[in-house]
C-alpha cells in the first residue's frame, strides 16, 4: 500500500466541474462571480471583525480553488475579481491576497488538476506560497510577518517560511480535495 502523501488523486471525470453540472456560460460567469465575491468577503473579515474575523479570513483560499479547479481562466478571472473588491472594500488586504492566501488558491487549484499524487499538489502550492510571501518580505520590503521578521534576507528565516508553508499547504491540499469529494457525491 501507497504511503497516505503517495497515494495518487481522484481524478475529474471531465475538463471542468461546471460541465458535469449542466451549467450554461451564464451559470458558469454567476459561479465565477460568487466564487470571487465570497473570497474578497473572506478576506477583508479580519478588517471588518477584528478577532474572530482573522479566522475568516483563512477562508479565502477556498473559494480560490474551487474556481481553479473549475479552470485555470476561471482561477484568474476570480482572482483579479477579488483584488479589485478589496481595492474597493479593503485597500489594507491587497499587499496580502494576492501573494499569499490568493496565490496558494490559484496553485492548489491548478495542481490538484493536474498533479498525480498529493505530494506533488503540497509542495507546487508550499514553493507558490512561499515566493510571495519572500516576495512581499524581502523585495516589497513589507513586514507581513510582523515586525519581529527581519526584511533582509536570512536563509534560517526563510527556511522557517517554507516549512510553515509546507505545513499549511498540507493542510489546505487536505481541505481542498474533502470539498472536492463532497461537491463529486452532491453532483452525482
Amino acid at each position: 500500500m501507497a504511503p497516505h502523501w503517495a497515494k495518487p488523486l481522484p481524478r475529474m471525470e471531465s475538463a471542468s466541474l461546471l460541465a458535469r453540472v449542466g451549467a450554461n456560460q451564464t451559470k458558469a460567469l454567476v459561479t465565477i462571480a460568487f466564487l470571487g465575491a465570497l473570497t474578497a468577503l473572506f478576506q477583508s473579515a479580519g478588517g471588518f471583525f477584528p478577532g474572530p474575523g482573522y479566522l475568516l479570513s483563512l477562508l479565502s483560499t477556498a473559494p480560490a480553488v474551487l474556481a481553479a479547479l473549475i479552470s485555470l481562466r476561471s482561477g484568474l478571472t476570480v482572482y483579479a475579481l477579488s483584488i479589485v473588491l478589496l481595492l474597493l472594500i479593503q485597500p489594507s488586504e491587497l499587499i496580502v491576497f494576492p501573494f499569499t492566501t490568493g496565490l496558494l488558491g490559484l496553485a492548489l487549484g491548478f495542481s490538484i488538476a493536474r498533479s498525480k499524487n498529493r505530494i506533488q499538489v503540497v509542495l507546487f502550492s508550499a514553493l507558490a506560497l512561499w515566493a510571495g510571501i519572500a516576495l512581499v518580505l524581502y523585495a516589497l520590503r513589507f513586514p507581513l510577518l510582523g515586525p519581529s521578521v527581519a526584511l533582509s534576507f536570512d536563509i534560517a528565516t526563510a527556511t522557517y517560511i517554507f516549512l510553515f508553508s509546507l505545513l499549511y499547504s498540507a493542510i489546505w491540499t487536505e481541505i481542498s480535495l474533502r470539498i472536492l469529494a463532497r461537491l463529486r457525491k452532491s453532483v452525482r
